[in-house]
Order: C-alpha cells, then structure tokens, then sequence
C-alpha cells in the first residue's frame, strides 16, 4: 500500500513538477516540469536549463570562492554580544530551524524522488551543456540605444497545420516588433508566443504580459480601469545589504524609497496577493511590518521559507500561516 502510494506520489510530481513531502509542510519544485506545465507550443528542455547547475567546472570554481569567502570572514569575525535586534532574529532563526530541518530530513527520506532528480544530470547532452552568454537585459535598459531596441512577438493566428495527400500545409506566422523598454508587451492569445530579442529567444505564456524599466517608471502600469489591475504581485527588491555591496552584483536603494510604489494601486479590484522577497535582517523585517506593507495596504498573511537544495535546479518550500 505505501509502494503504491510512493509511485502515485511520484507520478503526480512526474506530471506537475511539484512532491509533497511526507510528514511536513514542505513541498519539492522542479522549475522545468511546472513551467512546461503553462506551455503549450514550446517546451523547457532540461538539459538546456540545468546545464550550468550540473557544470562540474562552474560549480568547483564556485565552491572555491565561497569557501575562501567564508574562511575569510571566520578570521576577520571577532565575538561580540548580540543587541537587542540581533538577539530577536537569533531567536526567530532558532525557532524556523527545526522546521526547516524536518523539511530537509522529509526530502532525504524521498529515494525516489532523488533518483528522478540525480538523472537530470545524466540527461544532459553534448549539444546543450554549454549554453550561449546570456543577455544581460539589465545591462542593456541602461545604454542609450535601450529606447531603441525592440522585441518581435511571433504570432500564429491560424494555427492549424493540416494534411492533404501527403502534403503538409504549415498556417503563416505575423510577427510584431514593439519596443522593449518602457511599454507593456502583451500576448492577449490563448497560445504561448516566441519572442525574438538580439537573436536570444524567448516565451510568452498565453494572456500574460511584461513591462521592463526601472522603478521611476512604474507609475505607468497603474491601469486606466481599477478591474484590470494585476491579481499576483511578486516584488524582489535591491534591498541594502553588506552581501550585495561587498560582490557588487546589483546596485541597491534605500528601504524607504519602496514606501513610495503604487502598490495599491495596481492591484485588482477583488484584490491581490503580494509575494514579497526579504532578507534575515531583524531591522527590515520591522521595517516592512511596521512601515512599508500599511503603506501599500497590504495585510500579512504567510511566510515562506525557501530552502535551496540545487543551485538553480530546485526549492524546498516551508510555508507558515498566521
């Protein structure tokens, strides 16, 4: 009965992309599986999408910097007792951990599950263990040709490919460019539509939309009709931290200047859930209770813990509601 309900666990995952540990409140997510989940014209190939997370040479000379990284800081660090702030995250952190652990523990005990992920690797093939340099379209809304980049959307309004006599008929594509920064590219079809930027392609879910700028023009997504504001709203602010100063990855902004999004604003009328990325840190925790989400009118409602187990290949979620 327990094998049984194991491979129907399985298959399920197999299906969706998501495994519901046992015995805890976590749950195992392949990207690849639930993003094809969404896909209706094109798929994720794993082999193209984990390529670099199972590259043995990436990931040595990654382990190496993180390893001097911390050795480094363990002989710069020097004891000292913790303030009142930091005595309150080390007791919430004490008190996240066993949960966390059970989570963990529930994933090791998943044998096959582990199986199914470990022949990811095995799955790679020559031809896509190398993927080409990505674009870096960050880098590229800050040049001063950006207002002059487009993006073309490839239609395929009938398409319905068909067979006469053993003659494949193949329905004709529209292709629309618009402009990539600062406007709002929409794909309003049912079908999922490729995209086409500097030779780098891209998909388009069915009804789904995307606005790329920085975050002085974020006014212009305040929709003209209250209905047609957004029902999901995920936020990943540059939130000031000694981590992202120190690699110099991304620049970062004030806590405060995030009062100031139209949150509300852009949220549907019926509502909306607001996913809020956070870091550890005691005093933005505060800040963002106290401060910014009465700012936006939001009300708190979960927290969720992510638990990285691959690098880029899959999350152990903990959730915890209130």
């Amino acid at each position: 009965m327990e094998d049984s309900k194991t491979s129907d666990k399985l298959s399920e995952f197999l299906e969706s992309g998501v495994y519901r540990l046992e015995d805890s409140n976590a749950v195992f997510i392949d990207p690849v599986r639930v993003l094809n989940r969404s896909y209706t014209r094109f798929r994720v190939s794993p082999s193209a999408y984990y390529s670099r997370s199972f590259d043995s040479k990436h990931a040595g000379q990654e382990a190496r910097v993180s390893s001097n990284f911390r050795k480094r800081k363990r002989k710069e660090k020097k004891p000292q007792p913790l303030n009142d702030r930091e005595r309150a995250a080390d007791q919430r952190h004490q008190e996240v951990r066993p949960f966390l652990l059970k989570a963990h523990e529930s994933l090791v005990r998943a044998t096959e599950l582990l199986e199914v992920v470990s022949n990811l690797k095995g799955n790679l093939g020559p031809s896509t263990s190398s993927p080409g340099a990505e674009q870096s379209l960050v880098e590229l809304g800050r040049v001063w040709q950006a207002p002059l980049y487009e993006i073309t959307l490839n239609f395929h309004p009938n398409d319905n490919a068909r067979e006469d006599g053993g003659a494949l008929t193949i329905q004709y594509c529209e292709q629309r460019a618009f402009p990539v920064f600062n406007n709002l590219v929409v794909n309003e079809t049912s079908e999922d539509v490729e995209a086409e930027l500097l030779n780098s392609r891209y998909i388009l879910p069915p009804e789904s939309s995307f606005y790329m700028s920085d975050l002085g023009q974020i006014h212009n997504l305040i929709p003209a009709e209250t209905d047609c504001g957004f029902n999901l709203i995920v936020i990943d602010p540059p939130w000031e931290n000694g981590s992202a100063r120190q690699k110099q990855r991304y620049s970062t902004l004030p806590n405060r200047y995030f009062l100031s999004l139209p949150v509300k604003q852009i949220c549907h009328t019926d509502g909306a859930l607001v996913a809020l990325w956070v870091t550890n840190r005691e005093k933005l925790r505060g800040f963002v209770e106290k401060e910014l989400f009465p700012a936006w009118g939001v009300k708190y409602v979960a927290t969720f813990f992510w638990l990285k187990v691959l690098s880029r290949c899959c999350v152990c979620l903990y959730s915890e509601f209130y």
